[in-house]
């Protein structure tokens, strides 16, 4: 595939994720609640892996990306253009989703923005973790994403499954930390939803959701290699 199809394969892809993941949070949480919005986060990685996986890969995610690239999966050039790409879509669905809010008349609030402690002061059924808690969880929920991500594409690896699992690792991942942090592992999605908070601290808190999450799949690139011996593409 050539590079210009891989860029708008993540663009669009990221764009359903943030769409469809955050957009049911800001629209459906209080009514569905943590479970079906982990769910919604799942499900669009579940479509999108077969929707555009045989055209990118379907990262969907820089920490994705980064993970694969330590790996050695893919080239450091490819690297930053999924980048690019995935926040660029990442932010084109935020933007929809806050003229949607604007168009019923709401307020954006904390617009499924990520954070930490006081970020959730106040907020059902959130605890106010510490800022040393929030990067710990974080990085080691990438991590195990990773971990699952590039086990199941290996090439040695069942085929056919891995948009399944990579899906039900997602949803597993929220139904752990939306309570903590309000879930990223992905800092495209946290970028965008920080953009357009109105939580004072969605952008103060925001490095974390990037840093935490690249630190987690770093490590898991080096730790795959190391445990599965030689990769496979």
């Amino acid at each position: 595939m050539k590079i210009t199809q891989k860029f708008f394969a993540e663009l669009i892809g990221t764009f359903t994720l943030v769409l469809g993941g955050c957009g049911t949070a800001i629209f459906a949480g209080s009514a569905v609640g943590f479970g079906f919005v982990a769910l919604a986060f799942g499900l669009t990685v579940v479509v999108m892996a077969y929707g555009i996986g045989h055209i990118s890969g379907a990262h969907l995610n820089p920490a994705v990306s980064c993970g694969v690239w330590v790996s050695g999966r893919m080239s450091g050039k490819d690297f930053g253009i999924y980048v690019v790409a995935q926040i660029l879509g990442a932010i084109l669905a935020a933007s929809l989703l806050a003229f949607i809010v604007a168009q019923i008349g709401d307020t954006r609030g904390t617009f499924a923005a990520n954070g930490y402690g006081e970020a959730f002061a106040g907020a059902a059924n959130y605890h106010q973790i510490s800022m040393i808690g929030a990067f710990a969880v974080e990085a080691v929920l990438t991590f195990l994403f990773l971990i699952v991500i590039l086990g199941s594409t290996d090439g040695r690896a069942p085929s056919g499954f891995a948009g399944i699992a990579i899906g039900l690792c997602l949803t597993l991942i929220h139904l752990i930390s939306i309570p903590l942090t309000n879930t990223s592992v992905n800092p495209a999605r946290s970028i965008s939803q920080a953009i357009f908070s109105e939580n004072p601290n969605a952008l103060p808190q925001l490095w974390l959701f990037i840093a935490a999450p690249l630190v987690g799949a770093a490590l898991a690139g080096v730790v795959y290699n190391a445990v599965a011996g030689k990769k496979q593409k």
